[in-house]
């Protein structure tokens, strides 16, 4: 059975209280719910971290290979300047989907640019809880593929 790591980034443990007006009431519980909801139709296992410790992100995306077949990630703030999850990224062989719940583009200019995204799959963002759900039903379709049980 595949598994698929799921890792959030800083202050989304506050999501449900923070700035509800862009990230919605929607706690981190619910949508690991949705997800561990979602993933056992699909039939695949799912895990999930969340650290507001830059470092953490790190251990946990270079352990990933051992365990994980994908990992879809919210680096949150650091998508945007940590060259450190960046680099986490890139030195290991488990393909990233990056996930954003608001429309970083459409944002301040600062959130425009991702130092993550040159390493990863691809992005979804701008999409609340099914940002998640979105990458979820792709990593599962990319792993089917790879097993050949998928024709696109």
């Amino acid at each position: 059975m595949n598994k698929i790591l799921v890792i959030n980034g800083p202050n989304l443990n506050l999501l449900g209280t923070r700035e509800p007006e862009i990230y919605g009431s929607t706690t981190l519980s619910d949508i690991n719910a949705m997800l561990k909801e979602h993933a056992d139709k699909l039939g695949v296992d799912i895990d999930f971290m969340q650290s507001n410790i830059e470092g953490e992100i790190v251990t946990a995306i270079q352990q990933a290979s051992k365990v994980y077949d994908f990992i879809l990630l919210n680096a949150a703030a650091f998508t945007h300047y940590s060259v450190a999850i960046r680099d986490a990224i890139a030195a290991v062989s488990v393909p990233v989907i990056e996930i954003h719940l608001s429309n970083v583009h459409a944002r301040e200019e600062f959130r425009h640019h991702s130092v993550i995204a040159p390493v990863v799959m691809g992005q979804i963002s701008g999409f609340g809880v099914d940002s998640y759900i979105a990458a979820l039903d792709i990593a599962v379709r990319k792993l089917q593929k790879i097993r050949g049980e998928h024709k696109e």
